[in-house]
């Protein structure tokens, strides 16, 4: 029990923040260190362990490096996650920046790039597209 009834919810769609937003922040952070020049597969190695550990990094960052965005979780449920999150912070008054930001970025990724049915670390790909750089090279692992 989380609360008063609906608070399940609730704790479902804070779930999905955190996972729409960290996914974001990971791809974020490697396109950083490989547009530096480093290696970011060495660099995903590196930091894991400290405070960025999560399963976000250690999952769908060796998705991305790997370039597999077969599905596990489709972006189309993730943006369905994030719009209804964003739906109840309306309600309630709240405010979601990063949540709206990435929220974009998914609609985005599935609108203009095709991708409802990759895996949600595939906003890698959107990144790129905006950027015009990838983070590894390679084929891309995608359904279909």
């Amino acid at each position: 029990r989380v609360g008063p009834s609906g608070s399940g919810q609730l704790a479902k769609l804070a779930n999905q923040v955190i996972v729409g937003v960290t996914i974001g922040a990971v791809s974020e952070a490697l396109l950083l260190a490989a547009a530096g020049g480093a290696d970011p597969a060495a660099v995903r190695e590196a930091i894991r362990g400290g405070f960025a550990e999560s399963r976000v990094l250690a999952e769908h960052g060796e998705r991305m490096v790997e370039r597999d965005f077969l599905p596990g979780a489709p972006s189309r449920v993730q943006l369905k996650d994030l719009d209804t999150a964003l739906a109840a912070a309306a309600e309630s008054g709240a405010e979601l920046p990063l949540s709206e930001n990435v929220r974009d970025r998914y609609a985005r990724l599935i609108g203009a790039l095709g991708g409802a049915e990759f895996d949600h670390a595939a906003l890698l790909l959107e990144l790129e597209a905006r950027t015009g750089k990838r983070l590894t090279p390679g084929p891309d692992r995608l359904p279909g």
